[in-house]
């Protein structure tokens, strides 16, 4: 199932913005893991074509905002870090700091949180690394 794939992706990107050293990468990672978020919500409401508009692609955040209106909060948020998302991967490594990444990781794990708990996912869906076979 697509939306497994995609929950299952978003957690391992905030694993590794959790893991990351630079705040620029924590940055970088947790922004990506809340698209992550946003395709599994869009996986659940989103009509077939809403993607893309006169054949470009569509802005996620403003699809998420159209589809969960509930979530229009969040949209907005995660839409105004796109700038610095930006400039990072154009090669900024002191554009925020430690405190600013770590905040977005944090946001980025509760927005997962709550898009979980609303689609029916729950934690219990992770499953433990099994040490001793490896």
């Amino acid at each position: 199932m697509a939306c497994n794939e995609d929950l299952r992706r978003a957690r391992s990107s905030l694993a590794e913005a959790e893991l990351a050293r630079r705040p620029s990468d924590r940055y970088l990672a947790a922004h990506i893991a809340a698209l992550r978020v946003v395709a599994i919500v869009l996986t659940y409401r989103a009509p077939p074509g809403t993607g893309r508009v006169q054949g470009r692609p569509r802005n996620a955040w403003q699809m998420l905002a159209e589809v969960a209106p509930e979530l229009a909060e969040w949209a907005a948020f995660f839409a105004a870090t796109e700038g610095r998302r930006d400039a990072i991967r154009a090669g900024a490594t002191s554009i925020v700091s430690a405190r600013e990444a770590d905040d977005l990781v944090r946001d980025a794990r509760a927005f997962l949180r709550l898009v979980e708990r609303a689609i029916g996912f729950s934690t219990v869906l992770e499953r433990p690394i099994d040490v001793a076979s490896s």
